[in-house]
């Protein structure tokens, strides 16, 4: 005799159902596991979407989350009220280490227990237009609280220039062994126009003007182009002589372009012609203006611009500073006038 089909269970058997009859089958027990892990995930998205809805929410919450500079102590008595802030500007002058630093000197201005400031220079420039906002902002910042310069490796072309906002009342320290100088303007350029002859690739830019072009790599410049650009750099130059003139109490406009060959100079050469006032690190020039601003204890602080929360939440500080080859090729191609040392490595920091 065969076994049936369906074997006999303990649980008692329904009878079949009547033709036309509905049956109605309910599950009973735990729900699945897929259906916990989506609820659990809903849960978690949204209590995200609340995160940054009240991160939006307001203009005074949104400024008071994108204030991200912060407050460290370096030396000193820790219980002092008046402080000396130490703003770091080390690496490469461009964006976004600009802006962070920029952020700094607010945040120093605006802090009235700050009572001078070391401006730490360990930079090889970059660009003009932004040497510039820096030293600006610098000068305006050096009327109300008194600055010192303490140069480290190097504070070389921009770095060079944002030092001079410290003004021509400031004293400038330099490690004994600090690279400086490297006074002048520079545009990067490159001819391929050979090697694009030899692979036969031809460039026919579509243009509204004859000097849209001037930089193009690929081909030789003509002696107009030139005499446009040379205009150009002689303004950047022209400032970058002023600037030194006009705060460094030794030397002249004639004594600044008897410097500016371009050359780097040692901390020895730079004190002899008067673009640095000591050799010292950075302690030597806390305690000199310690001195200067009479205050027998003080806090040494560093304020350091940081990613907000703003920042980090949409992934624009990520965004920003991350580009594709597409975007690089293109800025590449875009001119750019510079206070830099030219063979320095590219530095990032501040």
């Amino acid at each position: 005799m065969s076994e049936p089909l369906f074997p006999e269970s303990d649980s008692p058997r329904r009878p079949p159902p009547k033709s036309g009859q509905t049956v109605v089958i309910r599950e009973s027990g735990r729900p699945s596991a897929t259906r916990l892990w989506l609820t659990r995930l809903m849960f978690v998205v949204l209590l995200f979407s609340l995160l940054i809805n009240l991160v939006l929410i307001g203009g005074a919450g949104r400024a008071r989350l994108d204030v991200n500079v912060s407050e460290q102590y370096l030396s000193g008595d820790p219980r002092a009220s008046e402080k000396i802030a130490v703003l770091k500007a080390h690496g490469t002058i461009m964006p976004p280490f600009t802006g962070r630093i920029l952020k700094a000197i607010k945040h120093i201005k605006d802090d009235d227990n700050v009572k001078g400031v070391i401006l730490s220079v360990d930079s090889p420039g970059g660009l003009v237009a932004d040497s510039h906002q820096i030293y600006h902002r610098l000068q305006e910042l050096s009327q109300t609280k008194p600055v010192y310069v303490s140069m480290e490796r190097m504070a070389a072309s921009g770095g060079l220039y944002i030092a001079m906002g410290a003004g021509k009342e400031a004293k400038i320290f330099a490690e004994p062994t600090t690279w400086t100088g490297s006074i002048g303007v520079i545009i990067p350029r490159y001819d391929v126009s050979k090697l694009a002859d030899r692979w036969e690739i031809k460039s026919e830019p579509l243009k509204t003007g004859p000097f849209k072009d001037a930089l193009s790599p690929f081909r030789e410049m003509t002696q107009a182009e030139h005499d446009v650009w040379d205009a150009i750099m002689d303004d950047a130059f022209g400032r970058f002589v002023n600037v030194i003139a006009d705060n460094r109490p030794a030397l002249d406009g004639d004594g600044v372009r008897e410097l500016a060959t371009g050359q780097v100079y040692t901390a020895e050469q730079a004190k002899d012609s008067g673009l640095i006032d000591e050799i010292g690190f950075w302690d030597d020039a806390v305690e000199a203006l310690q001195t200067h601003l009479g205050l027998e204890t003080v806090q040494v602080v560093q304020f350091r611009s940081q990613l907000g929360l703003l920042e980090l939440l949409t992934g624009s500080a990520q965004a920003a500073e991350s580009k594709n080859a597409w975007q690089q090729l293109m800025e590449m191609s875009v001119p750019r006038a510079m206070y830099y040392c030219s063979w320095a490595p590219m530095a990032t920091g501040f």
